[in-house]
């Protein structure tokens, strides 16, 4: 399982987009900052809200020099037949990547062995290829992209600004931190 500040394998995977089916690879994104979704399956319950919710804020995203990937073990032929039939999904901008043997899954921490599905993780990946943030947690619990964002601009922040540090609930604008120098007197 990756850790934080660990290299991204490359990967490639069928992926369905703008109702075509094609190969994705992880270096497509090389200087970008990448969002992973994984997600358990399609025609499921929570999923269309999540994924309705990132597209939401797809377009911010795309602002901050990122793309977001969602990965299920479906194939790429049930996302195109799940876009097709779901008004949440219908509105997918995104590449929906087909990872049906688990491998990505894997590397991640996000395979069920037992059931063949994904848990839900989001993964923020810099624009070198770094892990800068991992999130797994229980399937029956929705995620956030408004905290999704926040942990995207905070890391972008960091990036941009060596030697700072964001603080908890960071947003932009907000006062950030610099070790060695904002510690003295505020412990």
């Amino acid at each position: 399982m990756l850790k934080i500040n660990d290299i991204v394998p490359e990967f490639e995977l069928d992926a369905y987009k703008a109702n075509e089916i094609k190969k994705v690879k992880l270096s497509n994104y090389k200087g970008k900052w990448v969002v992973l979704i994984f997600y358990p399956a399609d025609f499921t319950f929570v999923c269309p809200t999540e994924l309705e919710d990132a597209q939401g804020h797809y377009e911010e995203v795309k602002k901050l020099g990122g793309e977001i990937l969602s990965i299920s073990t479906d194939t790429a032929f049930t996302h195109k037949a799940w876009h097709d039939s779901s008004p949440a999904i219908g509105k997918i901008e995104y590449p929906m990547l087909a990872d049906t043997t688990g491998e990505v899954c894997n590397i991640f921490g996000t395979y069920i062995e037992k059931e063949g599905l994904s848990l839900r993780g989001t993964f923020i990946i810099d624009p070198d290829g770094v892990l800068k943030t991992i999130e797994i947690h229980d399937n029956s619990i929705g995620r956030s992209t408004k905290e999704l964002i926040r942990k995207l601009e905070a890391a972008k922040f960091v990036r941009e600004h060596d030697g700072n540090v964001c603080p908890a609930s960071w947003e932009p604008g907000k006062d950030v931190l610099t070790p060695g120098v904002d510690l003295i007197g505020k412990i």
